[in-house]
């Protein structure tokens, strides 16, 4: 069973190495996406979706939301950023019955990454 909560947050990069429009400061409204992987508890549930918002919101979206992506990650694209999300929340939603299975980082509205810890 596959829990997901989804954010949003503003945030403004630019890509250094990148030869066109987003080598330049601009901001974006990303969306976030978590999914958390394992079987329900005694509650019926697999994780408090209250214990999932709070723990992105103090440990991830604290960071980066209105901040410049740049002076978190030297390239923060949407792949660098679904590691660096990747990386603070794993160790967190690791319990006996639940893993963090999947970050999901859209840019825009059609355009994003998906990282599941490769």
């Amino acid at each position: 069973m596959i829990i997901i909560k989804e954010f949003d947050f503003d945030a403004a990069h630019y890509l250094p190495a990148y030869n066109g429009k987003c080598e330049h400061l601009h901001g974006h409204t990303y969306k976030l996406v978590v999914k958390v992987e394992g079987t329900p508890d005694h509650e019926g549930m697999v994780i408090d979706f209250i214990k999932l918002k709070n723990l992105v919101k103090e440990e991830v979206l604290a960071h980066l939301d209105h901040a410049c992506l740049n002076d978190i990650l030297p390239v923060p694209s949407a792949e660098n950023i679904s590691v660096w999300v990747w990386n603070k929340l794993v160790e967190l939603l690791k319990s006996d019955h639940y893993h963090l299975y999947e970050v999901e980082v859209w840019e825009t509205r059609t355009s994003g990454c998906v990282y599941r810890g490769e």
